[in-house]
């Protein structure tokens, strides 16, 4: 990884916007890597192992509609504010100090959480598989991915995501085949779904259809569905890593690549509608393969000699530590299986985290220290403080790490409270780039008027329905819900209400002219960025030619970005009713327990997908920069057959 850093960063100048031309194939794969973290893998299994069926596909509905969403905002991004750095940047400017100070709370508790979620439920994996000491893991795991982020940036976690991506398909494609083709234990799926119906006859889940874990009819995997859904709003909207790739890409490819995301298409003007209709489904196929495969893999072993708890299921702490995976891996493929299984979930943390940690260094620069310590900063100078940010907190998510693992706070509390603390800021968020009538003190009131009444409903809800108020309590699904449903709601109703009364006429002028600082204010020949531009002055044969689509960037064009924001809100609304009302629900209310036939045909259509996504998400990055990848082979080439010349 450090190699690869080092090769890039000798052509490329921008530090935390990539120069604002990643083209959409890569942009896409990043946001797919990023979206992936830990909790994608392990709690995406623990629902399965609890739930059955449905607990994967909510899991995946609950975070793909939001990734095909998020590309009508970073269409409107690119609209409207195409030189900020962070979404908090365009709070500042538009409703200034006091909605800046309130929005960047916001942001570091999303960060804090998903940090949180990365290393508990990573660690967590890693103890269970090689007994390594946990506290150990919260540090080492951050601080080896601050190492190559500094080097690199933006860009390094790009080149990461995409490595990254290759050895997260290439091991979910492993469990599968072993899990339904080669295994002695299972093999089949016909031997699958025998398992499965023997242990809905041992351990019926409550709520469900016969207590089978072969239907979508599961009242608490409804629940589960729900908080899910709370939780990818928040997760997606309020984590300023999503952000930092709308600003990164290419204006032309920015909406895109968020479509692409869905179904990674070739970079074609005649397929771009079909990858927009199927958006987010290509992110949607990790949770629903990997949770499906192995999730129902440890359920249906747990009567097998091998299983780790045998002759008891997992514990509820196992469960909610998200140990369903490492068991099932166990299982399978034994040391190689946990060799795998501690593989993936590390490229999951390495990846996400390099997205945290990213942007936890532009909100400090770019917000805090160039807004309120040092408004003139350079270039070189935010550069400089990015640096430091990230080293510091990678140490301080190490620290943060125990600090949960001390108060008994697992993955699952996480994954759950997440929508809790994050919805109320949600459609406030998407409202400052999106809608002209937005007001400041609509924008104050919804926030923090919804984050209080969401917190009341949390206390409320988790007292009347459970008995008691505990931490175990507070991390139920329905207790989720209750909150997260309550401050989503009206902080949406109380933003647009008290905007009405006395709405804005806001023409995002201002917002448009925040200045591309790293373009802009470069003034120091030995900094950093200059250094970097030096380094670009390399031979004609590696130079972009004109016709280049990075070279030589288009002007934005305000009506095709509109046409874009119209078709993307279509099209992922459709996606929505498709995978959230439809296929669901249907099953739900008619009760159906699946066939074999069926169960069959619902796993294929997983693998399917999953081997889909797979090949396009590494393919497509390959295609678009095939150029640009053979221009730095001939150029290193040289270099080494240079440096070979001189010694000889």
């Amino acid at each position: 990884m450090l190699c690869l850093t080092a090769v890039q960063s000798n052509f490329s100048r921008i530090y935390s916007n990539a120069s604002r031309s990643v083209k959409p194939g890569l942009v896409c794969c990043g946001i797919v890597s990023a979206w992936t973290w830990s909790a994608t893998l392990l709690q995406s299994s623990t629902a399965a192992y609890t739930f059955g069926v449905s607990g994967p596909w909510w899991y995946g509905a609950g975070g793909s509609i939001q990734v095909a969403m998020f590309g009508m905002v970073a269409a409107k991004v690119k609209m409207n504010a195409n030189g900020a750095h962070t979404f908090l940047e365009i709070v500042k400017v538009r409703f200034g100090t006091a909605a800046h100070i309130v929005f960047t709370i916001y942001a570091f508790i999303c960060v804090l959480v998903v940090c949180g979620s990365l290393l508990v439920g990573g660690a967590a994996t890693v103890n269970a598989l090689t007994g390594m000491n946990i506290l150990a893991a919260y540090f080492l795991l951050p601080i080896g991915i601050a190492v190559y982020v500094v080097f690199g940036g933006l860009r390094a976690t790009f080149i990461c995501d995409w490595t990254h991506t290759i050895i997260l398909f290439a091991i979910i494609y492993t469990f599968v085949f072993r899990a339904y083709g080669t295994s002695p234990e299972i093999g089949s799926l016909t031997r699958m779904y025998e398992l499965l119906t023997q242990a809905a006859i041992d351990v019926p889940v409550p709520g469900n259809a016969n207590g089978s874990y072969m239907t979508m009819k599961s009242n608490q995997g409804l629940v589960f569905g729900a908080s899910a859904l709370l939780s990818g709003f928040a997760g997606v909207f309020c984590d300023q890593g999503y952000w930092q790739r709308a600003i990164a890409s290419h204006p032309n490819g920015t909406t895109k690549a968020y479509v692409f995301s869905s179904l990674h298409l070739p970079n074609d003007a005649t397929l771009t509608t079909m990858s927009q209709m199927l958006g987010g489904l290509s992110w949607f196929a990790v949770p629903w393969a990997f949770g499906s495969c192995l999730g129902l893999s440890a359920r249906a072993l747990q009567s097998s000699p091998l299983f780790p708890t045998y002759p008891s299921p997992l514990s509820p702490q196992q469960t909610s530590a998200g140990l369903a995976a490492p068991a099932a891996a166990a299982v399978l493929m034994g040391k190689g299986g946990a060799v795998a299984l501690l593989l993936v979930v590390f490229m999951a943390v390495t990846s996400a985290a390099s997205a945290e940690l990213i942007a936890v260094s532009s909100i400090v620069s770019y917000d805090i220290y160039r807004t309120y310590w040092h408004p003139q900063a350079t270039g070189a100078e935010i550069v400089r403080v990015s640096h430091y940010v990230i080293c510091a907190w990678a140490i301080w998510m190490g620290c943060w790490a125990t600090i949960l693992y001390q108060a008994n706070i697992d993955l699952g509390w996480l994954y759950y409270v997440q929508g809790i603390v994050l919805s109320p800021a949600v459609i406030p968020i998407i409202l400052t780039v999106w809608w002209s009538k937005l007001t400041r003190t609509g924008l104050l009131c919804g926030s923090i008027i919804g984050a209080i009444l969401g917190m009341l409903a949390w206390m409320i809800g988790c007292w009347k329905i459970n008995g008691a108020i505990t931490i175990a309590n507070l991390a139920l699904p329905i207790s989720a819900v209750c909150s997260g449903l309550t401050g989503f709601m009206f902080s949406g109703l109380i933003t647009v209400f008290v905007s009405l009364l006395k709405p804005d006429n806001y023409d995002f002028e201002g917002t448009r002219a925040i200045a591309m600082l790293d373009n802009s204010q470069n003034n120091d020949p030995n900094s950093d960025v200059a250094s970097a531009e030096k380094r670009e002055k390399v031979p004609s044969d590696f130079e972009l030619g004109p016709t280049d689509p990075v070279a030589k960037e288009d002007p934005l064009c305000h009506d095709t970005l509109q046409r874009v924001f119209r078709r993307a809100a279509w099209y992922s609304s459709a996606m929505s009713v498709i995978v959230i009302l439809i296929v669901p629900l249907t099953m739900f209310f008619t009760n159906y327990v699946f066939s074999e036939r069926f169960y069959t045909f619902w796993v294929t259509c997983s693998i399917v997908w999953v081997f889909m996504s797979g090949t396009f998400s590494v393919i497509l990055p390959l295609l678009e920069s095939r150029k640009e990848m053979v221009a730095i082979l001939k150029r290193l080439g040289r270099l080494v057959s240079t440096k070979l010349y001189i010694k000889s």
